[in-house]
């Protein structure tokens, strides 16, 4: 990355979270994520080479630190990078109050959607039986969220309990929901469908506490889909 050459803090600043995915590494650690490969997945787009750059880079600048775990290197953030908490967050909402909310046209990758729906799920809400929720929007392989009484696991099979609803549709009714653009029932109404035995399907809107700025508002109302596109 080129330096700004600037003594100002802002720009400073900049040079080293300015770039291309910088900021969303570190939303990841805040989010949890540890290692390598958690982290590519909640960014999917990201190259191998350049998040192992950007790593180096915010190990460098002393914002996290890499130690050796059991099962290889394992990354979290210093009190530096915990302080960018502050930053996430205002981007966040800036964003979700400020920039158009058209999922229907925007080009979305399903992978950290799930990843953040198993983030934040509503445990008190859940059955008391285990359960899984078969994910599978148009256009997708399924995925399945398994869900426990204190743990809930994201995968790519079944891996062996009672699979008693089904989420299809489009991606973009799933998100928009998620997002917090539509409420559940608009998002049905725009072909987002959950199968199963009727209380589950009830409930399952409880299970998730949604998107961590579901409840920002949008500066327009304009910015919200009020139909979205049929699935080809």
């Amino acid at each position: 990355m080129i330096a700004t050459g600037q003594f100002c803090a802002v720009a400073r600043a900049l040079d080293l979270l300015g770039g291309r995915w910088t900021l969303l590494i570190v939303r990841e650690l805040l989010c949890g994520s540890d290692r390598f490969n958690d982290i590519r997945r909640g960014i999917p787009r990201i190259s191998r080479t350049v998040l192992s750059e950007r790593l180096r880079a915010l190990i460098h600048a002393g914002a996290v630190a890499r130690s050796e775990g059991s099962s290889g290197p394992e990354y979290a953030l210093t009190a530096a990078g915990m302080e960018l908490l502050g930053v996430i967050g205002e981007l966040g909402r800036w964003g979700q109050r400020w920039l158009p909310r058209q999922a229907h046209v925007e080009d979305l990758d399903l992978e950290p959607l799930l990843i953040d729906m198993r983030r934040r799920v509503n445990f008190d809400a859940l059955p008391r039986e285990p359960l899984v929720i078969r994910l599978e929007p148009y256009g997708h392989r399924p995925s399945y969220l398994l869900l426990r009484e204190t743990e809930a696991s994201l995968c790519n099979h079944n891996p062996g309990y009672p699979e008693p609803l089904g989420v299809y549709g489009p991606l973009a009714a799933l998100a928009s929901w998620w997002r917090g653009d539509l409420t559940f029932r608009d998002a049905q109404r725009c072909g987002l469908r959950v199968e199963g035995a009727r209380p589950l399907v009830r409930a399952f809107p409880d299970w998730f506490d949604r998107y961590l700025f579901a409840d920002v508002t949008p500066a327009s109302q304009d910015s919200v889909p009020l139909k979205l596109a049929e699935p080809a």
